[in-house]
């Protein structure tokens, strides 16, 4: 990076996209975001930029203000955990957002990891597991939980590096296991001695 970001770039790194980092600004200031190596452009369609490892860093150090109003039709896109009281609405416009954040996650893992492999999870992903979880269940077109709670439920536990996933049967349990293990994940499934309910613990594959 030759300098410092200035305070209209600022505003754009830290207006990024939270899980991808995808970014939103005109083309001008995305290109200049590209020469300073704080952001990259996907090489494939629809040709999103995102935020490169040295971008993060600068959005990470950057001070959290008070949260303002989001302006009209401006979203940050959250993977679906399962269970929420307010889920955005399914649809093709749900399943681009979903694509493109799981492509850009990949990406993230190519950029961060060693030997760029996109076969295990980032560092980003073990300091956000329960989203980083949801988002690759999502992707794979699971069905998160809703009021009625038919769905998967992804939640922290007390344990370094798992979460818990739940689903409403056996098969969709497995269905599940499968898709986090190839999205490099380690999965097992468990019965809680309480409630005698079953469930997964999930963790970030290292190698």
């Amino acid at each position: 990076m030759s300098r410092p970001p200035t305070a209209a770039q600022r505003r754009v790194i830290e207006a990024a996209d939270p899980v991808t980092g995808r970014l939103r600004a005109t083309d001008a200031q995305l290109a200049a975001l590209v020469r300073q190596g704080l952001a990259f452009r996907h090489p494939r369609p629809p040709h999103d930029h995102f935020l490169t490892p040295a971008g993060h860093r600068i959005r990470e150090a950057v001070p959290e203000a008070p949260a303002a109003p989001a302006q009209a039709g401006a979203e940050v896109f959250a993977a679906r955990v399962g269970g929420e009281e307010e889920a955005p609405a399914s649809g093709p416009a749900r399943l681009r957002e979903v694509h493109s954040a799981w492509q850009g996650l990949l990406e993230l893992r190519r950029m961060t990891n060693p030997g760029g492999a996109t076969d295990r999870p980032c560092g980003w992903e073990r300091t956000h597991l329960v989203r980083a979880a949801a988002l690759a269940l999502e992707a794979a077109g699971h069905r998160p939980a809703g009021p009625d709670g038919d769905g998967y439920r992804v939640r922290a536990t007390p344990q370094p590096e798992a979460v818990a996933v739940y689903a409403p049967d056996g098969e969709v349990l497995r269905a599940c296991a499968a898709t986090l293990e190839a999205a490099g994940w380690q999965a097992g499934e468990y019965t809680e001695p309480r409630t005698r309910a079953r469930h997964l613990l999930a963790s970030p594959r290292r190698a």
